[in-house]
């Protein structure tokens, strides 16, 4: 059996080592220090309310467009025939209350 193969490697990537040189180099130490600088303050610049705010408007459109999908979806549903209020107060009840048979039977026995 052989070991599978992984790109994970514990040995420096001379390739990686050698971009990483180039790119963090100083060289003009005012033109370095200049150009971390800007960076900082493009970052400063977004904050998380204003990455918000600029996703605010197709968030509400989203959840607008969701709602009515679903309202949609339920309106469209068979419902089965539920009783209104008004037929479910004035309709007898499908069994006889334990109590009344109890309390009739304790009056029939008294007689």
């Amino acid at each position: 059996m052989t070991p599978e193969l992984t790109p994970f490697d514990h040995r420096p990537d001379a390739a990686l080592g050698a971009a990483l040189r180039r790119a963090l180099a100083p060289g003009d130490q005012a033109a370095f220090v200049a150009r971390v600088l800007a960076r900082l303050e493009e970052a400063r610049g977004t904050t998380w309310h204003g990455v918000l705010a600029r996703w605010a408007r197709a968030g509400v459109a989203a959840a607008a467009l969701i709602a009515l999908v679903a309202g949609y979806l339920v309106g469209r549903t068979p419902r089965a025939s539920a009783p209104t209020v008004a037929e479910a107060l004035i309709a007898p009840p499908a069994q006889a209350p334990v109590v009344e048979v109890v309390l009739a039977s304790v009056i029939g026995s008294e007689r």
